[in-house]
């Protein structure tokens, strides 16, 4: 029996873990006393492993090291957690969700479903600044939910909207699950961004594309705006005519810096016309001169601020001015001001920010602390090699391997929060990975948009939790209508849920299937045989010990040897530094015909 723990005791530490956490302990703990608790046992039976057991005393030592060296404490990457969480709570306190959804709101109104498209781009828009679910599906809850339900939107389908485009946040940089994916699979964050980005995108495309289908199938579901509802009125075509007069100002600012600043006259472009149209819709509207319509100034002065965050942070990172770190301690000040250009930067939102800053830090370092005293064992009874064995020799190679990670990821994810995968998992499978040959960075991406379910599961997806927290428990009279509303019940959110998180399925097969979204982040492909190297012309140069092949050499009729170029130097003579110096007369040879003198 001891034998049998001893050679398996992988397997069962792994088994352990899983019932620590089906059971209810904190998942830090769990961790660490699964971790301290086999390797005293493994220390116990090593005698009898037949050497599969490397543990003794000795190896705790190294976990300080563990705490405090690059993996933990002292790991730079981890540092744009608390500075993209700071970022995301003062822009939710700052009151930018609610501008966004209630500008584009009126943007998308006139057409059927119009609530539903602007809660999807407003959850993409806070995705990519905040990175954030719980805050991206608490404010669309509190703001957007009401609306839909009070002009008739099916329970059902809003609900799973707003959850679903909450967690956008999880695969659109700046993720916080992108930084933590990238630390363990110890790969570069910008390019896990920068892999990331498109399948993002296209997941809230096919999100749109489904209400879409949604909207013609089961119009009811979904009725477009009253005109009543409308207040900001018409005026999509000022709007179309401030995008092109932007876009023209923009190619003509383009082709004035070209010639000066290169590759860079692009952006620069866009940024002169970006901010020009800007500066025309404020003054626009403090002036009142009314060059453009109410919807087009409130779209433009809304919308522009979110995206100069943006560039600011997702902009200089892929640029490779700034470091993840450094992208995300400027998008922390940007949102400062953002908040105190809305006059709702206040103490109390600066110290609620705070406060939920160092409650998720704390939260990511504990877990991290609690996967190192787990590793540390784990990899001392070769458990990582029992997994790279178990999941290499899958039927059908990387094909049959990345089928069965992903199922694994996916039932893990109805228990396990995405934090808690990327440290427990993602360890144990990037080695297999790395030796089939798959690129860790696809590979992350596509244990993100994986992970993303995990808060989309019924019934324990936390994108469910937040919006069961905002959601009306019993009957309440509309402030606007006058109507008596009913409640959302959990069993609605649940359903809501599911047609999205099978859009999320489709989307890993998709990520499968496509790997180019991914892997464009290395840039276009370099074919070996059209490259031509060129040298630049040299002077011929003479062999070793032969005279110069120009110089000094024999004319072949015999004649005297050529004059040496002018500024060409002699080198038969000792090189001169400088020294003007006359040289001192040779030293005579001795005559060593006679007896040496010593005098």
């Amino acid at each position: 029996m001891i034998e049998f723990i001893a050679q398996n005791m992988a397997p069962i530490m792994f088994a352990s873990l899983i019932v620590f956490l089906l059971i209810g302990y904190p998942v830090a703990f769990s961790l660490a006393a699964n971790g301290l608790l086999f390797f005293f046992i493994g220390v116990l039976v090593s005698p009898y492993s037949g050497g599969s057991i490397n543990l003794a005393w000795p190896l705790l030592h190294a976990l300080p090291d563990n705490f405090y060296g690059t993996r933990v404490m002292s790991n730079d990457t981890l540092l744009a957690i608390p500075f993209f969480t700071f970022m995301g709570i003062v822009l939710e306190r700052s009151g930018m969700a609610e501008d966004l959804l209630d500008t584009i709101g009126q943007l998308f109104g006139p057409i059927r479903g119009g609530l539903a498209y602007a809660v999807i781009f407003v959850g993409a828009l806070l995705a990519a600044t905040t990175g954030v679910v719980a805050a991206s599906v608490i404010a669309m809850g509190l703001i957007s939910l009401p609306i839909m339900l009070r002009y008739g939107y099916d329970r059902r389908l809003a609900s799973g909207v707003i959850a679903a485009s909450g967690t956008l946040a999880q695969i659109i940089p700046p993720s916080l699950v992108l930084i933590v994916l990238a630390d363990q699979l110890g790969r570069s964050v910008g390019d896990m961004y920068a892999g990331a980005l498109i399948p993002g995108l296209v997941l809230t495309g096919i999100y749109m594309l489904y209400i879409l289908i949604m909207s013609i199938v089961r119009p009811n579901s979904m009725p477009a705006l009253p005109l009543e509802a409308r207040t900001l009125g018409h005026g999509v075509l000022s709007l179309i005519v401030a995008l092109l007069i932007t876009g023209a100002i923009s190619y003509g600012a383009y082709r004035y810096l070209a010639p000066t600043h290169g590759d860079n006259a692009d952006i620069l472009g866009f940024a002169v016309g970006v901010i020009v149209i800007y500066v025309v819709a404020i003054v626009d509207q403090r002036l009142r001169i009314n060059m453009m319509s109410k919807l087009a100034q409130q779209v433009v002065i809304v919308l522009i601020p979110p995206l100069a965050l943006i560039f600011l942070v997702l902009g200089t990172i892929f640029l490779g001015i700034a470091t993840p770190t450094e992208g995300g301690a400027m998008g922390a000040v940007g949102a400062l001001i953002m908040a105190a250009m809305k006059g709702r930067l206040t103490r109390e939102v600066v110290n609620q920010a705070l406060a939920s800053t160092t409650r998720l830090s704390s939260f990511v370092l504990f877990i991290l602390i609690g996967a190192r005293v787990f590793s540390l064992t784990f990899y001392g009874v070769n458990g990582h090699i029992w997994v790279e064995h178990l999941l290499t020799s899958l039927p059908g190679g990387e094909t049959g391997f990345l089928i069965g990670v992903n199922i694994l990821v996916f039932v893990l994810a109805f228990f396990l929060d995405f934090f808690e995968l990327a440290f427990i998992i993602v360890p144990l499978l990037a080695p297999a990975a790395d030796k089939l040959g798959i690129d860790l960075i696809w590979f992350g991406v596509l244990l993100g948009v994986n992970m993303q379910t995990s808060f989309m599961h019924p019934p324990f997806g936390f994108a469910l939790f937040y919006l069961r927290s905002v959601a009306a428990r019993v009957p309440y009279l509309d402030r606007i209508t006058g109507k008596q509303i009913a409640p959302v019940t959990t069993g609605q959110i649940y359903w809501g849920a599911v047609p999205f998180v099978l859009i999320q399925v489709i989307m890993i097969g998709l990520t499968i299937a496509f790997p180019q979204m991914v892997m464009r982040y290395k840039g276009a492909v370099v074919e070996p045989s059209t490259i031509d190297l060129k040298l630049p012309d040299m002077p011929s140069l003479s062999p070793l010990g032969t005279p110069p092949a120009d110089n000094g050499a024999a004319p072949a009729n015999g004649g005297a040897p050529a004059p040496a170029a002018p500024g060409t130097p002699d080198l038969s003579q000792p090189p001169n530094f400088g020294d003007t110096t006359p040289a001192k007369p040779a030293t005579p040879a001795p005559d060593l015909s006679k007896p040496p003198s010593f005098n």
